[in-house]
């Protein structure tokens, strides 16, 4: 299993960047062993590889151009990002196979509380089925690969200010909200949902 790691506080995002970059270059040269990474972030916008400008509404936080695939997403207080770093060559090459098995640890995370998380054909993510036929997206997925190592990873809403997402049209969807384990109703702690994340991680990637 890698290394499994949780940082106390708010861990700001250059810095972030900078040590996966740099944990990320050790794995692929193998001096460092693998690295599951779990932060919270203070109130800010990326944009990944495929963010249009049209999709950033109210630059209201600070925004940061990513390497990550993917589109605008929001970060902050009250959401798990898990950071994800490991060693594809060793692990079969599969890229594609590496980020159904990331929503796969997001869907297994969330039948730990009974939440239902379900993928959806052309929108990443995962996503929880509201009534009247709404579609809320509770988990992001936005990946690099270098040198056959992954880096950047999942973010998990367990209890964020929603309304800091109405600056951006979130990966690019526009008929779609987002919601969180406390918007569902489930007054989770972050603690709560590390230990699910690192159960259901087990079981996928184990």
């Amino acid at each position: 299993m890698p290394d499994w790691q949780a940082a106390p506080g708010l861990t700001p995002y250059p810095g972030a960047v900078a040590f996966m970059e740099a944990r990320a270059a050790a794995i692929a040269d193998g001096t460092a062993r693998e690295l599951v990474w779990l932060v919270e972030h203070p109130p800010i916008y990326t944009a990944g590889t495929s963010a249009k400008d049209a999709d950033l509404l109210d630059a209201r936080f600070p925004v940061f151009k990513t390497g990550r695939g993917g589109q605008f997403t929001y970060h902050g207080p009250g959401q798990r990002v898990g950071y994800v770093m490991l060693d594809l060559k060793r692990r079969g090459g599969d890229v594609r196979g590496f980020v159904r098995d990331l929503e796969a640890w997001l869907i297994r995370t969330l039948a730990r509380f009974n939440v239902k998380g379900e993928r959806r054909e052309g929108r990443v993510g995962i996503w929880v089925a509201r009534a009247g036929g709404r579609e809320d997206k509770i988990g992001a997925i936005g990946v690099r690969v270098r040198k056959w190592v992954t880096f950047h990873g999942v973010s998990l809403n367990v209890a964020p200010d929603l309304s800091h997402f109405t600056g951006i049209v979130p990966c690019g969807v526009r008929e779609h909200g987002v919601t969180s384990f406390h918007d569902l109703g489930l007054p989770v702690s972050m603690a709560d949902v590390d230990v699910a994340m690192k159960a259901a991680f087990e079981e996928v990637f184990g």
